[in-house]
């Protein structure tokens, strides 16, 4: 196939594409709305979006829980998509590629942090750009980016993940965040065969963590409250399963892990986990961009010389990692395909933790709705 190129210029129009979004943080409901892409400049490609996967982020972000939403937000980065449309200078890829987006659409480039890959630890003027809701610092200037829950998209190429043969299109995309948000702190930390690692919660992060941690060597143990997920968590790889509720159980596995990934999205008490960690053990929070219930007590943390650290998503190299180790490994998310216009019943279903265990959009829907 023919790659088609596009050169930058000032006089191109841009690109009208359908999306759904909100328009304010009295939230009552994504609805369908028109936005404005651009044609690829030198170095970005143009993408149609055949799938996007829906964050509990995504939810947080549309009713501005963190107060920083720039509206009209347009949610998703979880992006797969066909490259339609390729800059001049653009030599990773061509038109006909299957390709992936995640979290980020652009750093500084300039710092340490990008310099060793890690974008999204970017120490420039305005942090890394977001695929949707702009930059992570915002610039002043009202920039705003909007993501997948649309038709295309263009990104810089080095901002573009390759997808590779043997991973189902439809389910591939909820690695491009609950993977790489999993995966990076437990690459960070080591985790390691026969390691005793918890993952605190099954959701879409936490059934993720469950099937990495086991395709790393881990010792798995699933930490949840939902008794009715035990047979799940052992499908997925987990060796066992603690009820967070039972205190007796809770009791007996005081300094039994070396790991321990929480992704619980809402405030939780961090102490209750602490003690479930062996000397130099590490609970590290992913799930969670907010404050604690309760202040760490130093006690607990000393004794055993014990961290609590936090983690976010990962760099573009090692997105790309996850993406290959998972089609090494044969590794899938658990997913509910979904047509674009039921997103609000998704949302719902997040709220009321109903997803087992994330939601897909299928993007033709919303291509039929515009036809």
């Amino acid at each position: 196939m023919e790659t088609s190129t596009a050169e930058t210029s000032s006089t191109v129009e841009t690109i009208k594409t359908p999306a759904y979004g909100a328009t304010n943080s009295i939230f009552n409901g994504l609805k369908r709305m028109e936005i404005e892409r651009h044609p690829p400049k030198a170095d970005e490609v143009h993408i149609d979006i055949l799938y996007c996967g829906v964050c509990h982020s995504d939810l947080h972000q549309v009713k501005n829980d963190w107060k920083n939403t720039v509206y009209p937000c347009v949610p998703g980065h979880e992006i797969v998509g066909q490259v339609l449309e390729v800059g001049s200078t653009v030599t990773k890829f061509k038109v006909g590629d299957i390709v992936g987006v995640g979290c980020m659409i652009d750093s500084c480039g300039q710092c340490k942090p990008c310099q060793q890959g890690e974008e999204n630890y970017c120490q420039g003027p305005v942090s890394w750009t977001a695929t949707y809701n702009g930059p992570m610092k915002p610039d002043g200037n009202g920039a705003n980016t909007f993501g997948g829950y649309s038709t295309n998209i263009t990104v810089k190429e080095s901002f573009v993940l390759r997808i590779p043969d043997g991973l189902n299109l439809s389910a591939v995309a909820p690695i491009l965040c609950a993977g790489i948000t999993t995966y990076s702190p437990m690459k960070h930390w080591n985790v390691k065969e026969g390691d005793r690692v918890g993952i605190v919660g099954l959701g879409g992060l936490g059934h993720m963590a469950v099937k990495l941690a086991k395709a790393l060597g881990a010792n798995v143990t699933v930490i949840t409250t939902s008794k009715e997920k035990q047979a799940d968590a052992q499908a997925m790889g987990a060796h066992e399963v603690l009820i967070s509720t039972d205190s007796a159980a809770m009791k007996q596995h005081e300094a039994s892990f070396d790991f321990i990934l929480n992704t619980i999205p809402d405030t939780y008490d961090i102490t209750d986990y602490v003690s479930l960690l062996d000397l130099d053990g590490t609970v590290v929070a992913v799930g969670l961009l907010g404050e604690y219930k309760k202040p760490l007590n130093n006690m607990d943390m000393a004794m055993y010389r014990r961290s609590v650290a936090g983690s976010i998503i990962g760099g573009i190299a090692e997105t790309q990692e996850v993406l290959d180790f998972c089609a090494k490994h044969k590794i899938m998310p658990e997913v509910q395909m979904i047509s674009m216009q039921e997103i609000n019943k998704a949302f719902d279903d997040l709220m009321d933790k109903e997803v087992r265990y994330r939601h897909v959009i299928d993007m033709q829907s919303l291509k039929e709705e515009e036809a």
